[in-house]
C-alpha cells in the first residue's frame, strides 16, 4: 500500500512538508526555464520534499546529480503528435511509480503529455508560462492553450500575466506572478576573485583599459544582435570591445550569418562571439555595460537582474519583463526596441559614467535586486503554491471548509 492509499494523504504531506513534485520540460540546456526548474528542485529537496525532473537531458544534469535530484530521461522535446501521445503513458508510469502529487509543466509539447498523464492518474497539474507564444492560427492557439490549463498558472512577470489574461481569458484567481530570481550567492561581486576575471579577460583577449560591451544570451534572431551591431557603427569614435556571449545551441547557420554581418559592418576587429561562458559572474565583473537588445518582449530576461546584482550598468529594450526589472533602478537605461540609434545613445551614456557614479550605481543596483529579484523569493513562492494546492485537497477530503 502506497502513501496515496492511506487516508488524508494530502493533509499528512502538507504537515510534513514533503510533496513529490515532477517538473517536465524539453531539455536541461542553459536557459531561464531550465534554471528555474533546477532552482525549484533543489529548494524543494532542501525543504524535505521529493523533486523529480523529466526531460531529454543536457549540460545542467550535472547540477541535479550534485544536489541529489533525480532526473528521468524521456523524449519530451519532440513535437511529433505520436511521441507526445506515447509520452503520456511514460509520464503516467513515472507518476505512479514515485507517487507524484503535483506535475509542473514548463513548455508546450511536454505540457500536453504531462496534462493528460496527470488527468489519467488523478494528480494535480501546474504550469509556468515562460513566453508569448505565437498564435498564427486557431490550431496553434489551441496548442498554446495547454499552458493555461494548470490549477495554478505561474507567470514570470506582470507582462506575461497580462498576456495570459488578455489572450486566453483565464480566471485571474488562477494566475500567480512569480518573477524569476537571481542566485545572489553566485552573482555576488564579493565572491568573484580577481584571478577569475583575469583568466576570462585573457581568454577573450580583452585589452586593459578598453571598455567592454557584452550581450549575453543564446544565439537567437530575436535577441537583437543585429541591432547591437548596427548601434556599434554609430559608436565608431569610441574605442571598445564587444562580446556576444552565448551558445548557438545548434544554430550554426545563424552564427554564420552574424559573423558575416559583423564583417560587412566593418566591426570584425571589435566584435567577437566567444560562445558559451561557464563563469558569467566573472563576465559581468569584466563588462563595462551589459546589453539586452531583444526585439520581441522577454518573458522576464534574467540577464538584466544578474548584471545589476553584479553592479554592472544595463542597457535594455523598453518592453516586456526586462522593462519591469529596469523600472525603479537608476543603473538600467532603456531604449526603444529595435532602435539602433537609441541603443547607441544609451551605450554612450553608460560608458560615460565616471568611477564615482559607477560605484554609487553599483551599490544601488545590488540592493535593488536583493529587494526584488532574489531567487529565494521565487522558490518560496513556488513551494507555497504547491502547499496551497495540497491544503485545498486535504480540506476537501476531510470535508473541512477551505481557508480563505
Amino acid at each position: 500500500m502506497t502513501d496515496r492509499d492511506q487516508p488524508n494523504t494530502a493533509a499528512s504531506k502538507v504537515k510534513a512538508g514533503r510533496p513529490v513534485v515532477l517538473q517536465v520540460l524539453p531539455r536541461l540546456v542553459t536557459g531561464g526555464a531550465e534554471r528555474g526548474t533546477v532552482d525549484i528542485a533543489v529548494t524543494l529537496s532542501e525543504a524535505g520534499g521529493t523533486p523529480l525532473i523529466a526531460s531529454e537531458g543536457g549540460q545542467m544534469e550535472y547540477e541535479l546529480k550534485r544536489a541529489g535530484v533525480r532526473h528521468i530521461k524521456l523524449p519530451l522535446a519532440s513535437k511529433n503528435p505520436l511521441v507526445i501521445r506515447r509520452n503520456v503513458g511514460r509520464l503516467a508510469s513515472v507518476i505512479e511509480e514515485h507517487d507524484v502529487d503535483i506535475v509542473h509543466a514548463r513548455s508546450r509539447a511536454p505540457a500536453w503529455s504531462a496534462y493528460l498523464a496527470a488527468k489519467k492518474t488523478g494528480r494535480h497539474f501546474v504550469t509556468t508560462f515562460h513566453g508569448t507564444y505565437k498564435s498564427t492560427s486557431p490550431l496553434k492557439r489551441y496548442y498554446n492553450s495547454i499552458m493555461v490549463k494548470g490549477e495554478r498558472v505561474i507567470a514570470t512577470s506582470e507582462f506575461i500575466a497580462r498576456h495570459i489574461r488578455e489572450t486566453y481569458k483565464v480566471d485571474p484567481a488562477r494566475v500567480r506572478v512569480i518573477r524569476r530570481g537571481v542566485d545572489l550567492d553566485r552573482f555576488d561581486p564579493e565572491r568573484v576573485s580577481a584571478e577569475r576575471v583575469i583568466q576570462l579577460a585573457n581568454r577573450w583577449r580583452v585589452t586593459d583599459g578598453v571598455p567592454l560591451v557584452m550581450l549575453p544570451g543564446r544565439l537567437a534572431r530575436w535577441k537583437g544582435h543585429d541591432t547591437l551591431i548596427e548601434a556599434l557603427k554609430a559608436l565608431g569614435d569610441i574605442e571598445l570591445l564587444c562580446v556576444i556571449v552565448g551558445s548557438d545551441q545548434d544554430r550554426a547557420t545563424y552564427r554564420g550569418e552574424l559573423e558575416k554581418l559583423i564583417a560587412r559592418s566593418g566591426q570584425s576587429g571589435r566584435v567577437f562571439l566567444p560562445g558559451h561562458c561557464d563563469d558569467m559572474p566573472a563576465a559581468y565583473m569584466l563588462a563595462d555595460v551589459v546589453i539586452c537588445a531583444s526585439t520581441k518582449p522577454e518573458a522576464f530576461g534574467r540577464v538584466v537582474s544578474e548584471a545589476q546584482a553584479m553592479g554592472c550598468p544595463v542597457v535594455t529594450s523598453d518592453h516586456g519583463g526586462t522593462r519591469e526589472q529596469a523600472l525603479g533602478s537608476r543603473s538600467a537605461f532603456l531604449f526603444p526596441p529595435s532602435d539602433a540609434a537609441g541603443l547607441a545613445e544609451m551605450i554612450r551614456v553608460a560608458l560615460a559614467l565616471d568611477a564615482g557614479e559607477r560605484e554609487r550605481l553599483a551599490a544601488e543596483a545590488r540592493a535593488y535586486v536583493v529587494a526584488n529579484f532574489d531567487k529565494r523569493h521565487m522558490c518560496a513562492a513556488t513551494l507555497a503554491i504547491y502547499q496551497e494546492i495540497l491544503r485545498a485537497e486535504a480540506a476537501a477530503s476531510s470535508g473541512a471548509e477551505q481557508p480563505t
